[in-house]
């Protein structure tokens, strides 16, 4: 966890602490790092005078009022032996955050997670979806009532795709050192499946069972071998006991190990093509955030490029 040396809390309308802000302050206490609160009041569609009423602007008393906010927020950590800055923007909450991260060169944004209201803002999609999918830096989203210090932390993991190497191994460095830090057991998970498998056991592609067997064999040992030379730097293998090597769907087994083990923290990528600003091909992350107690600390594969930065 050395690695992160500019992290961003935020704050994200929060009048007082919560676990997510005691977790970012100990991180920047214990690397030294530069630790700033943020937050985003938001826009008007009109700009409203209330000098008659307020002796001001509403939206200049509205920013010191949050200014003087976060100062509470953040009076509790003085003795934390790092200097906290505080800063408030107007905009658009994940726009700004993301503006933030690319202005000041953040290395890592950590926020509570906020559970949407109801069924039709999850399926527009929220704050922290939003920034799990534009967000160019890792994001640590922290659930509300998970465990301080963490218990159990699971990497998810998929070293299958040669690609994702660096993205695999960010993951492990990233996971295991937070483990030991929090003095929390280290589990990994990967899910493996056979693409074409339904097409290959009906209709008119069906082959015999015994050779399909056979495939699924092979498939599984691949994997095996694959997740087995990077778990090796790490002084593991791939039979370890807390290896969780699951055949399915990436989400679904990913969540059914992390309930099993009970999970407090996941730390796994987020699924995309590189060189394509903003374009995924599918994000286990979002379904992980909404599906699980777990926390998720959720990083970019290498060469990811935040929409953001095109406009």
């Amino acid at each position: 966890m050395k690695r992160f040396k500019n992290i961003l809390y935020f704050a994200d309308g929060a009048t007082v602490g919560c676990s997510a802000l005691e977790r970012a302050v100990q991180l920047a206490a214990a690397n030294q790092a530069r630790l700033t609160v943020l937050d985003v009041v938001p826009e008007y569609d009109s700009k409203l005078e209330m000098g008659t009423l307020w002796g001001g602007d509403l939206e200049v008393i509205e920013r010191e009022n949050r200014e003087a906010e976060l100062e509470d927020l953040i009076a509790g950590f003085q003795d934390a032996g790092i200097e906290i800055a505080k800063r408030v923007v107007r905009g658009i909450p994940f726009v700004e955050v993301i503006r933030a991260v690319l202005e000041d060169h953040h290395d890592l944004v950590v926020k509570a997670a906020r559970p949407p209201d109801s069924f039709v803002k999850r399926v527009l999609g929220s704050t922290d979806l939003h920034l799990l999918r534009k967000c160019p830096c890792p994001i640590w989203i922290d659930q509300p009532g998970v465990a301080m210090p963490y218990r159990t932390v699971l990497a998810a993991v998929d070293p299958s795709d040669e690609e994702q190497d660096d993205s695999a191994r960010l993951i492990l460095d990233l996971a295991t050192s937070l483990a030991g830090r929090e003095g929390a057991v280290f589990t990994v998970v990967h899910a493996w499946r056979l693409s074409g498998e339904s097409m290959l056991r009906s209709g008119r592609v069906k082959i015999p069972d015994d050779e399909l067997g056979h495939l699924l064999d092979e498939v599984r040992k691949q994997h095996t071998d694959r997740l087995g030379e990077i778990l090796t730097e790490y002084g593991m293998s791939a039979d370890d006991e807390r290896v969780h090597l699951v055949k399915g769907e990436p989400a679904p087994s990913i969540r059914a190990v992390s309930n099993e083990l009970d999970a407090d923290l996941i730390v796994m990528g987020t699924l995309g093509r590189t060189g394509i600003p903003g374009f995924f091909i599918g994000n286990t992350a979002e379904e992980i955030l909404q599906t699980t107690h777990a926390s998720v600390l959720a990083i970019k594969p290498t060469g990811f490029v935040s929409p953001l930065e095109t406009k």
